[in-house]
């Protein structure tokens, strides 16, 4: 994720960043506060939140079993704190072979 840094040490989100975000889950919850967010481990060992700027995006680069909340950018930080992650990467294209192939529920 790119931006500055604000006074408490955590980095602002761009000015062109959605207001809202769609991320993958590991499952199918009734209840948000019940998800758990998808983490992706980079070839070097950094934690990455794939983060989506609109549903059908989502779909079109997880698939559409893809289980997914939508929260606001805004807490970003709060999930950064909970979910401990290196980097966002906005609309990333999830290969075929790693995508959800039936529903979990």
């Amino acid at each position: 994720m790119t931006g500055t840094t604000g006074g408490s040490g955590e980095k602002r989100l761009p000015e062109d960043f959605p207001p809202m975000m769609y991320l993958p889950c590991e499952t199918h919850v009734a209840r948000a506060e019940d998800a758990v967010v998808q983490l992706r481990e980079l070839d070097d060992g950094r934690l990455v939140l794939p983060v989506y700027s609109a549903l059908d995006r989502l779909h079109s680069c997880c698939g559409r079993r893809q289980p997914w909340l939508v929260m606001p950018a805004t807490q970003l930080g709060k999930l950064r704190r909970i979910a401990y992650f290196d980097l966002v990467v906005l609309d990333m294209d999830i290969p075929e072979e790693q995508r959800v192939q039936e529903v979990n529920r």
